[in-house]
């Protein structure tokens, strides 16, 4: 062959005039440059209502030195409330080596995890991350998962006792929730424990549906219920607007987990302060994109509670604000 024929001098000679006009030596360098990284971001929740709070995650990206679109891309799987849409959800972003798998609400931390051991994964989760298989530690997960955990059962009792402060008169206190969250009942424990220590009954009401919980409320009186504690649900979260109006057509006083209840007509809201909980996971996100090992960075603990009180749906039942609840109030919505 003429190739054969080649000297060494030659063939050297050719490559070097070939660099100067082929793409070879362009696409080889492109080559060996690092890929951009991929976050997989699946949640309970839907896109529309947690914009804000996916803007707070990107700012803890940006802290961190990652922006989407730039220097790492994102992936977003939103199960809008439908928690059996997550596992095929999260088998997508594993089929797509992502880098990091971001899993917000529950239970989609048990899902993500279910479905890797292997990429990491950065949770919000409600609840114990030990008792729910999670981490093996606080202090060191040990695993391929940390996050931020919200303390479910800790805040659901202190608004229950809230509520009682509200509304002291009534003789028992419905807690709705979402029997087809398989994570449930871990509040309902708490607050029926707490309800049990005002001495207040506190029946389940179990709604997965605007027609279940319709019913559900109908039979309030009958139930002697006069107030009325919503679980932390996504699912009621993305629902809030329908809910709010519904809970508001039967004139019960309720308590909701979010902000985002109040600013929709909700009575009060007790909970986290999810901005700061979504920042935090950018940051952690931000860290394992640059080495570091989720097992070695101990979950958070989100401390920022607030208490949002809605003054006109006060007036519209009739109620009293307590001087003591006031004062404790971080917003009053006139």
């Amino acid at each position: 062959m003429q190739f054969d024929r080649l000297g060494r001098r030659d063939f050297i000679t050719l490559l070097g005039g070939a660099s100067a006009f082929s793409p070879i030596w362009p696409l080889a360098a492109r080559a060996q440059q690092p890929a951009t990284p991929l976050i997989g971001f699946l949640s309970a929740r839907s896109a529309d209502e947690s914009a804000q709070h996916v803007a707070a995650f990107r700012r803890g990206l940006g802290e961190a030195g990652y922006v989407e679109g730039q220097n790492v891309a994102i992936e977003y799987r939103w199960a809008e409330g439908r928690l059996d849409r997550l596992p095929p959800l999260a088998s997508q972003l594993v089929a797509l080596r992502a880098s990091v798998i971001v899993a917000i609400a529950d239970p989609t931390p048990q899902i993500a995890k279910a479905a890797t051991r292997t990429i990491p994964i950065v949770f919000a989760a409600n609840g114990d991350p030990i008792r729910d298989g999670l981490v093996a530690s606080l202090n060191r997960p040990d695993g391929n998962a940390t996050g931020i955990t919200i303390f479910g059962p800790a805040a659901v009792a202190k608004r229950v006792h809230q509520l009682h402060e509200l509304v002291p008169q009534a003789a028992a206190i419905g807690y709705a929730m979402n029997p087809n969250n398989p994570n449930a009942g871990v509040e309902m424990d708490a607050a029926q424990a707490a309800a049990r220590m005002l001495g207040k009954d506190m029946p389940a009401l179990r709604a997965g549906s605007e027609e279940e919980l319709d019913a559900e409320l109908t039979n309030l009186d009958r139930r002697r219920v006069g107030a009325l504690l919503f679980a932390s649900e996504p699912f009621f979260l993305i629902w809030r607007e329908q809910l709010v109006a519904l809970v508001a057509r039967h004139r019960i006083p309720a308590i909701y987990y979010l902000r985002e209840f109040a600013e929709a007509g909700g009575l009060m809201t007790y909970g986290n302060r999810l901005a700061d909980v979504y920042r935090l996971v950018g940051l952690y996100v931000g860290r394992i994109l640059k080495g570091e090992k989720p097992g070695d960075l101990p979950v958070q603990q989100s401390v920022k509670f607030e208490l949002v009180i809605n003054l006109k749906t006060v007036k519209t039942l009739g109620l009293t604000v307590p001087l003591t609840l006031q004062a404790a109030a971080d917003e009053v919505i006139e």
